[in-house]
Order: C-alpha cells, then sequence, then structure tokens
C-alpha cells in the first residue's frame, strides 16, 4: 500500500471566499470502484459557489470542486474501463477535484480523448455534460426541431457558450440573454441568433417581438429568482421552463395555477447529477460532448486562467460576474 500527499482547497464553514484554505493532504490507494487521479487542470463551476456559501449545504470540513482531468495513477478492483496511464476527465459527485490527486469513484471517470487537452477536459465536462442533457433530454412536449425558438440565459457564461453552439450545430434559433453588450457580442459570435441585455432591455418583451408574438418552446435558466417570472411569460404554449440553477438565489414559492394561465406551460428542475448516475448514460453522453469538440461544432472558451492557491480570487471574480466562458485552475 502507497499513499502521496497533495495540495488541496478545503472549507471548514459556509461563508465567502476566504473560507477557501489551502490544505496538505495524503492521499491513499483507490478502492473497489474507485481510481486515483493526478489532476493537471481543475474546472471551476458556479455550483462550488452554491456549496462554498452554504445555499447547496454540505457535511464540513468538505473538499471542494466537481470537475478536472489528468492522468490515471491506479485503479481499484471491478475498474474495467480505466488504466494507469490513461488520460481522464470528469465532472462527478462527490465534489473533491480542487486538488493535486484525489481518490473518487470510477464510474462518471472518462477515457479523454488524445485530441483533447487537459485544460480543456478539466473546462469542458460538468458545463459540456450539462449542454448535453438540457439540449438533447431537458425537452418541451414535441421535442425540438430545426427552427424552433429556445430561450438561453446566462449565454455568455461557460455553459451558455457551449448551448450557443450545439444548438446553432441542431439548427436550433438561440436567444440568449447576458448581462452586458459585450457579453452578448460573446453569445452572437458563438452561434445565438440574437441576443439581449437584460440590463439595458426588457427580455420578455424582446422575445416576444423576435417570435411574432409565438414564444419559445423552452427557456433553459441558471439564473433563477430573477428571472424566473418573465421568463414563464415567454414560453408559448404547452412550452417548457427548465430551472438548472441559482446564480440569482433560489426562486420562490409559486402557485401551480399561473401554469395554467400562462398556457398549459411545464416546468422542470434539474440536475446534472440525475443524469450521470450510471457508467452507461455518463459515457454516452460524454460521447455525445466529446464528438462535438472533436469535430469543431462546439469549441471550449477557455477565458480565466488561476492558479490553486489563487482560487479565492478566481470565486470573487465568478461571483461578481466578472467572467466570461470557462475558469480553470492550473496545477
Amino acid at each position: 500500500m502507497s499513499s502521496v500527499t497533495s495540495r488541496a482547497i478545503h472549507i471548514a464553514q459556509h461563508g465567502g471566499p476566504e473560507q477557501l484554505q489551502l490544505v496538505q493532504v495524503i492521499v491513499g490507494e483507490p478502492g473497489p470502484g474507485e481510481v486515483r487521479i493526478r489532476h493537471h487542470a481543475v474546472g471551476l463551476n458556479f455550483i462550488d459557489v452554491y456549496q462554498r456559501s452554504g445555499l447547496y449545504p454540505m457535511n464540513l470540513p468538505v473538499q471542494l470542486g466537481m470537475e478536472a482531468a489528468g492522468v490515471i495513477e491506479a485503479v481499484g478492483e471491478g475498474v474495467s474501463h480505466l488504466k494507469v496511464g490513461d488520460r481522464a476527465a470528469y465532472a462527478s459527485q462527490p465534489p473533491g477535484s480542487y486538488c493535486e490527486v484525489r481518490v473518487m469513484p470510477a464510474k462518471c471517470v472518462c477515457k479523454l480523448p488524445d485530441g483533447i487537452s487537459f485544460e480543456t477536459g478539466a473546462a469542458m465536462m460538468l458545463k459540456g455534460l450539462t449542454a448535453q442533457y438540457l439540449l438533447k433530454r431537458t425537452l418541451p412536449q414535441g421535442g425540438l426541431q430545426a427552427g424552433d425558438f429556445v430561450l438561453f440565459h446566462a449565454a455568455a457564461g461557460g455553459v451558455g457558450l457551449i448551448a450557443c453552439q450545439w444548438a446553432k450545430a441542431l439548427g436550433l434559433r438561440l436567444i440568449a440573454t447576458a448581462g452586458s453588450e459585450e457579453k452578448c457580442a460573446l453569445a452572437l459570435a458563438n452561434g445565438a441568433e440574437h441576443a439581449i441585455n437584460y440590463r439595458a432591455e426588457d427580455f420578455a418583451a424582446r422575445v416576444k417581438e423576435i417570435t411574432g408574438g409565438k414564444g419559445v418552446k423552452v427557456v433553459y435558466d441558471s439564473v433563477g429568482k430573477d428571472t424566473w417570472d418573465k421568463s414563464l411569460d415567454c414560453l408559448a404554449p404547452f412550452g417548457l421552463m427548465a430551472s438548472f440553477g441559482n446564480a440569482s438565489g433560489p426562486v420562490a414559492p409559486f402557485s401551480p395555477g399561473i401554469l395554467g394561465t400562462k398556457g398549459s406551460i411545464y416546468v422542470t428542475r434539474q440536475t446534472l447529477f440525475t443524469h450521470i448516475a450510471t457508467r452507461e448514460s455518463t459515457q454516452a453522453m460524454a460521447d455525445d460532448l466529446f464528438d462535438m469538440v472533436l469535430s469543431g461544432k462546439v469549441k471550449i472558451h477557455i477565458a480565466q486562467r488561476y492558479a490553486l492557491e489563487d482560487v479565492q480570487q478566481a470565486h470573487k471574480d465568478l461571483e461578481a460576474r466578472l467572467t466570461t466562458g470557462c475558469t480553470i485552475l492550473t496545477l
């Protein structure tokens, strides 16, 4: 039996970025169904902020981080899809990617194609798999066909820029929202057909204008409280409100009766971890993502890089909406 030491980021209590502390940990051997992976790059996501702040309460102390890429160092009993030396990437529960080395469940770890770099792999797994399940699995009644309008909030973020490109590849007419003219321009450059600066315009009125009063088939919303009410007004009859995040805070309770008066619309709250609950589902979704990236139809934009020890600043910038595209920690 051997063990290695690793730098890692822990929180001992919920709170602000100052709770993120650099520590040394000892990493042992993988058990059955586990692997030990040495990271080359680590991805940052808004869910990390939710877990740190306590919006998503955690059992403390905890090591944060949901995605990374690196090389497999050791393989536990029963793991057949990975071997020592494989390049690999993942988005996975439990948290723990903010480190150099970790032991973790193997089921959500995927072999990384040679044509995709470690940095791209670390930046794209959680966000790319999220875009995949939204556009391919979280669908309105009757599904989505080429030419259909969809509304995507926070479209200049990591998930959003991937979704803009993927939607265009599917022939969808994506209407993007973002919080500045620069972010709107970025969404348009990545395949959005229209972009709305929600700080300057009433996005619901603009969506009705763009769609000739018909509304969109689906709204994909990771913003939450600030966009919820108007998003419901953007939907066509029988449309789908797909909530997958709470960047502005959780949505207030509402009466189901309003869904009827707004056009018999549907509401769903999705989370990636339901979709990647099995090895087979994870691999199928990852293969779809890898194909899109290797084909060049989806490019992963890494706009910010921070050293592991600068993770507090990374979280501050993420919360202040100063980031676009993907953010990674370098090791």
